[in-house]
């Protein structure tokens, strides 16, 4: 069974620091592509940021552009999401999602196009 796995999410001050991870089960994740995704209280899920199968194509949201890095390690079969200088609008459930990607296009921040999602992990950004 495909599954994804986040972790990493927890409590952390404004202008901290985190990693997620995204680990996958049941499948490899060579030739997916994986989005992170984020779900504020009462706001609609937002993409965060994307990364294509081969890792050489990545896209972020203008929201998090300078603060964000995603990359992978298909060895280990994971994504990370590593964040600095959070702030408190940062603070959401964060979900990765994977979408089949064998031709290594480029990836895009749009919530329709992945197919498998985790079950999230909760970033809070307070003092």
């Amino acid at each position: 069974q495909l599954q994804l796995v986040e972790s990493g999410g927890g409590l952390v001050q404004p202008g901290g620091s985190l990693r997620l991870s995204c680990a996958a089960s049941g499948f490899s994740l060579d030739y997916y592509a994986i989005g992170w995704f984020r779900q504020a209280p009462g706001k609609e899920r937002e993409g965060v940021s994307c990364i294509n199968s081969s890792g050489g194509s990545t896209n972020y949201a203008d929201s998090v552009k300078g603060r964000v890095t995603i990359s992978r390690d298909n060895a280990k079969n994971t994504v990370y999401l590593q964040m600095h200088s959070l702030k408190p609008e940062d603070t959401a459930v964060y979900y990765c999602a994977a979408v089949a990607n064998p031709g290594d296009s480029d990836c895009f921040l749009e919530i329709g196009a992945y197919d498998y999602w985790g079950q999230g992990t909760q970033v809070t950004v307070s003092s």
